[in-house]
């Protein structure tokens, strides 16, 4: 039978041989960083999607040790299902794990981006960190008059009633704004339950304007009760877990440990076709930055 004494001396002489973040006595926060425009996805521009965070975001809850698992979030928002994937995932996984959650704003943390951030028990962002955006927003082009003028006459073909609504090549219904009103509304109130039920009585404000789609700066969010507190990721963290907390950052791989590009899978899979929507994508992402000034 092996002495205990002698294995207690061996593994004190390992120890220093362990990489720091395989020591239990060592504080562990790994890092889950949520980056970029919610649900747009091309071979050069990988979306913040559930397929593209779920994979980091189960090894940073599955990480042995680990004290708490922190999220990196820099998002202007965008698709409202993969922004609420998202956050049920991590809260799944938080209560599975018996972990909490300390969601870090860089940037922004808007709309969907904050959505997100409301899967944290705590939100910690900068004093000029955009956060908020409380609302719903849909948008498109009217081209009848302008094919008019062109000579183009347009031929559409369906079955159904309302299968061509909001056709941008057709006048505007008002019948079809108000559907699609309702349909941003019912979101929207949805929305508004989510951040009722996650910052509770943290918030402090009139609704009328917290969830009147408005945005303010870090120092004002907190004001609000929209944020916990003002700092940034690093000295949060040491000020809480100790200086020799360990952060890795956690990202998916790909073959050979390389992190995956894309869809695509690589560059062998781009054609034409492919940078054109990624050029389309890039500049629609830039407009859903460009809102909030970034």
């Amino acid at each position: 039978m092996a002495d205990p004494t002698r294995l207690q001396r061996a593994l004190g002489w390992l120890g220093p041989l362990i990489p720091s973040r395989f020591r239990a006595a060592i504080p562990l926060v790994p890092v889950v960083w949520l980056n970029g425009v919610i649900g747009f996805s091309t071979p050069l521009r990988p979306g913040l999607t559930l397929a593209s965070c779920a994979k980091p975001l189960e090894r940073a809850f599955g990480t042995r040790w680990a004290s708490a698992v922190a999220l990196s979030i820099n998002s202007p928002g965008g698709s409202a299902v993969q922004a609420h994937l998202i956050y049920r995932r991590i809260r799944a996984l938080a209560e599975e794990n018996k972990l909490p959650v300390i969601a870090f704003v860089e940037d922004v943390a808007a709309s969907g981006g904050y959505m997100i951030a409301c899967a944290a028990d705590e939100i910690i962002c900068d004093m000029s960190s955009i956060v908020g955006s409380i609302g719903v927003v849909g948008g498109s082009f009217g081209f009848d008059k302008a094919i008019g003028k062109l000579g183009i006459e347009r031929r559409l073909y369906t079955s159904g009633e309302r299968k061509a609504m909001l056709d941008p090549f057709l006048p505007e219904n008002p019948d079809d704004v108000e559907r699609l009103k309702a349909i941003q509304h019912e979101v929207h109130e949805r929305f508004i339950a989510l951040v009722k039920e996650r910052r509770g009585a943290k918030l402090d404000g009139q609704e009328k304007d917290l969830f009147s789609g408005e945005f303010w700066t870090g120092n004002r969010a907190l004001a609000l009760g929209l944020v916990d507190a003002i700092g940034d990721l690093r000295s949060a963290l040491r000020e809480r877990y100790g200086d020799k907390v360990v952060t890795p950052l956690v990202v998916e791989r790909g073959w050979f440990g390389r992190r995956s590009p894309g869809i695509a899978g690589g560059l062998g899979g781009l054609s034409a076709a492919n940078l054109a929507e990624d050029a389309l994508s890039a500049l629609e992402a830039r407009a859903w930055w460009a809102r909030y000034g970034l």
